[in-house]
């Protein structure tokens, strides 16, 4: 699976270039979409999906899979553009196996032989912050 349907988000928003009020209203029906469109591509058990969004409760992560309409704070805008710079970065670095890097147990340091993932989750946003700036240090920062 190449681009993920929903990504003009990832166009719109860069981390720390959120304010309140019309931006999140505006962004979070995108952003939501694509969300799940990123955890459908890369099989992200429900659990995983939780904790990437922050720790929403499973009714909430539902509701939201269900409507895909809901109203995200600027936290899980954050935690989202970040998942979407690592897609981006996977797609580009290993375009035939990129939606299951991040399942895969990996050898590097910054890993220790554990899948991605479970920093992207252990870690919290600066986990998702980290793996990003792995990717995008793999590929020269190639925008």
């Amino acid at each position: 699976m190449g681009a993920v349907p929903a990504l003009e988000f990832s166009a719109l928003v860069h981390p720390g270039q959120l304010g309140a009020g019309p931006d999140l209203e505006r962004l979070s029906g995108p952003g939501i979409r694509a969300f799940f469109n990123l955890a459908k591509a890369w099989e992200l058990p429900i659990e995983a999906q939780r904790l990437l969004l922050g720790g929403i409760g499973k009714s909430t992560l539902h509701r939201w899979k269900r409507d895909q309409d809901a109203q995200l704070g600027l936290d899980q805008l954050e935690r989202i553009s970040h998942l979407l710079g690592i897609h981006k970065s996977l797609q580009i670095l290993l375009p035939t196996s990129a939606n299951t890097w991040v399942t895969r147990p990996n050898q590097n340091a910054l890993f220790q032989g554990h899948p991605p993932l479970l920093l992207m989750v252990q870690g919290g946003i600066e986990g998702l912050r980290r793996v990003r700036q792995f990717l995008d240090a793999q590929r020269g920062g190639w925008a």
